[in-house]
């Protein structure tokens, strides 16, 4: 499969860049560029491409408005292109919770890895082309956070774990939203670069129930709680016995990546044994798969999302492959399991 592509960016230069990297890859092909949102629509319209890439900060409608539109009359794939700014952090982390496949930085020739991940994500978002035509936009279906629940004390865990990657930012949303403000200590490690995930914290907290704050070294471990590893500073773990406390430690890359859900899930594991529950959602890759067999096997209660709701079938369809979850579930049911509310073992759990 050739990934059609089209380019907008207000800048011919980086059209020009953006496209030259992109068609480096012979599974990609750039059939236009647009500098604005007007001459993208009459393009997509004329060409029909599997996937675009898009700028925040255009002329006229930017890139946000844009994004709303597109994804509500005709959804389809789009990579996001931005400068790591604050500002271009929280409208990036509003276009991924609007329905953006992913999230990457303006290119820099000389960065390789970065270069790559490019055009992995553009095959990767071409190939969920049928996963983003089908699935709503939870961010504007929330619910009021619940200032009530049934947290600890009722299902007498000590911990929860979850970990996610590509399309992670909706189903993060939607699993997190559910949660009650009384939840035991929660874990999270998302994929997304150092100055997003502070962005992403914040917008969590305003519509969740419990606290939601970027995790710091050292900080104390509390009821009501969850914590989101810091992109790209180190593996957030979890240590103590009696007082525990959040640990940021640099590291080396664990299945590609730093943070690592691997990292996180094995020290819960060893922490908390079978005193908690995890679960593992949609992401690109196998990051988290070997950590929740590690929980599994201490005793935890362990979820994968399936299939059919995950915006990409990687890291949880290796989790199943596994044995790693007792569930694998559809992702509006995942909250109500991580909670004990389902406990039967999910048959064919590669399905």
């Amino acid at each position: 499969m050739i990934a059609r592509t089209i380019v907008v960016d207000d800048s011919p230069s980086m059209q020009k860049l953006i496209s030259a990297v992109l068609e480096t890859d012979p599974e990609i092909k750039v059939v236009g560029t647009a500098a604005n949102p007007d001459e993208a629509r009459q393009m997509i319209k004329a060409l029909n491409p599997d996937v675009i890439t898009l700028d925040i900060e255009m002329p006229g409608m930017n890139g946000l408005d844009f994004l709303e539109r597109l994804m509500r009359l005709r959804p389809m794939p789009v990579v996001m292109i931005s400068s790591w700014t604050r500002k271009g952090a929280d409208a990036t982390i509003a276009a991924l919770e609007i329905g953006a496949f992913s999230c990457l930085p303006k290119p820099r020739m000389d960065d390789e890895a970065a270069l790559k991940d490019m055009c992995e994500n553009v095959k990767a978002a071409a190939a969920a082309k049928t996963a983003i035509k089908g699935r709503h936009n939870p961010a504007a279906e929330h619910a009021q956070p619940s200032r009530t629940g049934t947290g600890r004390k009722v299902h007498g865990l000590d911990a929860i774990a979850i970990g996610a990657s590509t399309g992670g930012v909706e189903a993060l949303t939607e699993v997190l939203t559910g949660f009650p403000a009384d939840c035991p200590p929660t874990f999270v490690t998302q994929h997304m670069p150092e100055h997003f995930t502070k962005s992403f914290a914040e917008r969590l907290d305003r519509l969740c129930g419990p606290a939601v704050v970027e995790a710091r070294d050292g900080i104390p471990v509390r009821d009501g709680h969850v914590y989101i590893a810091p992109g790209g500073v180190g593996h957030l773990t979890v240590s103590g016995r009696t007082e525990r406390v959040c640990r940021v430690t640099p590291g080396e890359l664990r299945s590609g990546h730093m943070p690592s859900v691997d990292v996180m899930f094995e020290s819960v594991a060893k922490v908390y044994g079978g005193k908690c529950a995890a679960a593992l959602l949609t992401g690109m890759g196998s990051d988290g798969a070997e950590g929740l067999l590690a929980l599994r096997q201490a005793g935890a209660h362990t979820v994968a999302q399936d299939r059919a709701t995950s915006l990409v079938y990687g890291m949880p369809a290796a989790a199943a492959r596994l044995g790693a979850a007792n569930l694998v579930l559809p992702l509006r049911e995942i909250t109500t399991a991580l909670f004990g509310g389902r406990t039967e073992v999910t048959q064919n759990v590669c399905a």
